[in-house]
């Protein structure tokens, strides 16, 4: 059985993502990579995007209700 290491935290870097030979590559921390279509990529950054500003927003109304 492998063992499952669990984050130290959330990542405060972003990844990098670049085109090669038809596939977005996509490298974040510590190695992590994954190869996407172009199709997958961009609804996979529509996603975060729409994420990001969720997260954002939950962000601010946890500062303010303190």
């Amino acid at each position: 059985m492998s063992e499952k290491i669990a984050p130290q935290g959330p990542e405060s870097e972003p990844g990098v993502a670049t085109a090669e030979q038809g596939l977005v590559l996509l490298d974040g921390p510590d190695g992590v990579a994954i190869s996407m279509t172009p199709e997958a990529a961009e609804g996979t950054g529509r996603s975060l995007i729409a994420a990001a500003a969720e997260a954002a927003v939950q962000r601010a109304e946890g500062a303010h209700s303190r």
